[in-house]
């Protein structure tokens, strides 16, 4: 073993309270950063010495050197067992339902999740609780501390570990155990849902098609839909996991995967199409000439959830994140379900799933899951919808229309304003938030304000407050515009847009939603100067 002394300043960019950290390809390759970065880790956790830990990622360039690099560090750091993908591979969600079936003391999981990948792109590097889930505030705090006054690190000088042979070696006193990245997962899916009705329903003539964007998800869809489920091999798109995605940008999005977009909408659209992200947790949902907003989908999910059979005995309670529509809470209300608004963040939905509260959650950014694991769960979506789709018999369009038949539709849309210069930004929403308390009563673009806060959140679990979530401006009649910075690029800072609007008129629910939303999209110019602050004329990305 050999131990290093490291350079001033190590973790440049790792802030308090993230559950992980993103940065640049190169950033991670520097001398000494993806070290310092684990050895922080192991510091903040109490040391790695005597546990076992899960090891995995989604493929992505760097992936397969970094996790060999964080096996000689746990042989050096004293753990006991480290189980690992094979060819170092996991999903999201299958590396939190490892860390759960094996009961072991947490893992780490190595992906930028939908950023792209490549050796000019990004890399991440996060660690996920013995409940599966991402790290907590204390623990990601205590993290962020250690990098602050690490020291050096110990590394173990040993040649690599065969990661392409399922089976179990030694490093220096540590167990390395190699695993099918995809059996324990699917076997799960299994116990969840009606792989018979499923099955019937593909037999029966519909068409589907899976869009895996070159990302890790390709293995466990070429498993579970094409071997188990007995879709043809045809019907899964870019199923084979790539260093670079394949030149693409892996984020299940209109935009990104306009490829499937446009087959949903042309001549030949199969009955549904679906996509997941780089490293498996979310999912995009289409139908014929249709896209599926996430917050519809995850709102069809609570109220359909009872059909599949993991879910037959009905739901403890849902939750969504504060910028997700409330189409989720007309559903909660109508079925007398507890629901609950949460900040950003999946961490945040745990607490709620391991005291029992909650059975389902999601964000609006194509994130959604329930208490089989501790993550969002891309494919676990696709089958799910597959499942209802094959009991009710009907069609994606159908579907949503009985749907907002009963609930009525809230109109939404995300607009994102990316790499916009973090300091002016920042100052538009510094300033917006001071002028929140006096908007109410004040009209924007015909509407008129009947409520304006900055979201906090008090954790009913275990009583923890988060502050500064994101600003709401709620408007009569149910319609409300949210504005957050996100954190999750590696350049410069992303404004979001959240724009929604309620409407029970059934001669209105099919109309296109940027006419639904032409109002909120002028109001939140009146409100925020966005044009001004950002120097952008419109977005780069709608959602």
């Amino acid at each position: 073993m050999k131990r290093l002394a490291i350079p001033t300043d190590p973790i440049a960019g790792q802030k308090p309270g993230t559950s992980g950290l993103r940065k640049q390809t190169k950033v991670f390759m520097g001398p000494h950063y993806l070290e310092n970065f684990v050895q922080s880790i192991w510091n903040g956790i109490g040391g790695a010495g005597g546990k076992t830990f899960v090891l995995g990622g989604d493929g992505r360039y760097f992936n397969d050197r970094a996790a060999q690099v964080i096996l000689r560090m746990a042989a050096a750091s004293g753990a006991t067992r480290v189980i690992v993908g094979q060819n170092a591979l996991l999903s999201t969600p299958a590396a939190s339902n490892l860390i759960r079936q094996r009961g072991t003391d947490g893992g780490i999981i190595l992906s930028a999740s939908h950023n792209p990948g490549g050796p000019d792109e990004d890399f991440g590097v996060k660690f996920n609780m013995p409940n599966g889930g991402p790290a907590p505030k204390d623990v990601t705090n205590r993290i962020y501390a250690a990098t602050q006054s690490l020291r050096g690190y110990d590394l173990l000088e040993a040649q690599d570990v065969d990661l392409s042979v399922v089976g179990e070696t030694v490093l220096d006193q540590m167990a390395v155990e190699v695993v099918d990245p995809v059996s324990d997962y699917a076997d799960l899916m299994e116990t969840l849902f009606d792989f018979d009705a499923i099955r019937a329903y593909l037999a029966s003539g519909a068409t589907i098609a899976f869009d895996a964007m070159h990302a890790v998800t390709g293995p466990y869809a070429t498993e579970i839909l094409g071997r188990r489920l007995g879709a043809p091999v045809s019907s899964i798109l870019n199923a084979v996991p790539l260093p670079d995605f394949g030149g693409g940008h892996p984020d299940p999005n209109p935009i990104w995967a306009k490829p499937l977009v446009d087959l949903v909408m042309g001549p030949d659209a199969p009955d549904f199409a679906a996509a997941s992200d780089g490293d498996g947790d979310r999912n995009m949902i289409l139908g014929k000439g249709l896209y599926v907003t996430p917050s519809d989908s995850l709102a069809v999910l609570a109220a359909n959830a009872h059909l599949a059979p993991g879910y037959a005995g009905g739901l403890a309670g849902v939750a969504r994140s504060m910028p997700t529509s409330r189409a989720l809470d007309r559903v909660a209300e109508a079925r007398g379900l507890d629901v609950y608004e949460t900040p950003t963040g999946w961490k945040f939905f745990g607490n709620l799933l391991d005291a029992g509260r909650i059975t389902l959650c999601g964000e609006e950014s194509a994130g959604t899951g329930s208490d089989h694991v501790r993550e969002k769960d891309g494919l676990w979506a696709v089958l799910l919808w597959l499942n209802i789709l094959a009991v009710k018999k009907q069609s994606v369009a159908e579907i949503l229309q009985e749907h907002w038949r009963e609930f009525g539709r809230n109109y939404y849309s995300r607009h994102d304003y990316e790499a916009v210069d973090a300091a002016r930004a920042s100052k538009m929403m510094d300033g917006l938030a001071a002028r929140l308390p006096t908007l109410a009563g004040q009209g924007f673009a015909g509407l008129t304000v009947a409520r304006a806060d900055e979201f906090a959140y008090d954790d009913p679990v275990d009583g923890s407050h988060a502050a500064h979530q994101g600003l709401r401006v709620d408007f009569e009649g149910g319609a409300r515009i949210v504005f957050r910075l996100s954190g999750t690029g590696t350049v410069g800072a992303t404004l979001r847009v959240y724009l929604e609007a309620y409407e029970d008129d059934p001669s209105r629910l099919n109309a296109d939603a940027d006419t639904a939303l032409a109002a909120m999209i002028d109001a939140a110019e009146a409100i925020a100067g966005i044009r001004d602050h950002t120097g952008r004329d419109a977005p780069d990305v709608r959602t």
